[in-house]
């Protein structure tokens, strides 16, 4: 048998990398994408084919489309895992760092799937889509990453309906708390857009709360992507799959409680009580 092959977007750390080492040792042949050189370095000297890729690139995303053809004739698994946290108040970050948003966790997805396409659909292989638990659980503050989230579970459906013609499945993860450097990344984001003339300056504890709740008791990267790998490679795979800390919990809660008692947990859990 060939060896199988796996193209993974977004591979600088965390969740990406985690994937990344899952999968070589599960017998892939794993292509890691990552943007910046230093980044490549280190996924070079781990064994992986380390691609330079902004998801972005559409230039890009031909060349290496091209490159695959070439090597490898097929791809049998796409993880469109590449993505980042907007945090801050919707109105604050406006228009601007919403379009950004998409830009990268939902433009991408259709963009990157659509290069591969032709690949994907010679080795009848598979589209993994990485969302989020906050495609349900809508909280204050990341009002920009779960509406993207949120469009990635809309879209993950949608193709897995137009792509089942051509053999080709598309599985959604939607990960809960998982220990990555996406707190910190999403903490980056969110301090820079905190700033004094803003009105919700007497709230920047909650909205500093919010960038780092995704590293509550969160589970390691590496069993996430150990559970992945298994789902991946049974004969029945899951059209939605939730793992890591949270991942069952916030959904349920999400569909029980009644969304105005839901709203006025979620506003006193990030300080959003007081009248400004």
């Amino acid at each position: 048998m060939p060896q199988p092959s796996v193209l993974i977007t977004g591979c600088s750390s965390g969740i990406g990398r985690a994937l990344a080492d899952a999968f070589k040792a599960g017998g892939f042949a794993v292509w890691a994408t990552a943007r910046k050189d230093s980044d490549l370095a280190a996924l070079e000297q781990a064994g992986f084919h380390a691609v330079q890729l902004d998801v972005n690139d559409n230039a890009a995303l031909e060349r290496l489309a091209t490159r695959l053809n070439e090597e490898l004739g097929g791809l049998d698994v796409l993880i469109n895992n590449a993505g980042y946290g907007a945090m801050g108040p919707l109105l604050d970050g406006g228009v601007e760092a919403m379009r950004r948003q998409f830009e990268t966790n939902v433009f991408s997805i259709v963009g990157v799937t659509s290069a591969f396409f032709p690949l994907l659909r010679r080795s009848r292989g598979l589209v993994v889509n990485i969302g989020s638990v906050s495609a349900l659980l809508v909280t204050p503050f990341a009002g920009a990453y779960c509406a993207s989230k949120a469009a990635v579970h809309a879209l993950s459906d949608a193709l897995r309906m137009e792509l089942a013609p051509f053999s080709i499945e598309v599985m959604e993860v939607q990960p809960g708390a998982i220990a990555s450097s996406f707190g910190a990344n999403a903490s980056q984001q969110a301090e820079a857009l905190i700033r004094q003339d803003s009105p919700w300056w007497p709230l920047r504890d909650g909205i500093r709360a919010r960038a780092n709740a995704s590293q509550d008791n969160p589970t390691p990267a590496s069993d996430f992507a150990t559970q992945l790998l298994a789902a991946v490679q049974r004969d029945k795979r899951p059209r939605l799959l939730r793992l890591g800390n949270g991942s069952r919990a916030l959904p349920l809660l999400a569909t029980l409680l009644p969304k105005a008692l839901l709203e006025r947990v979620l506003r006193k859990r990030f300080g959003l009580v007081q009248s400004l």
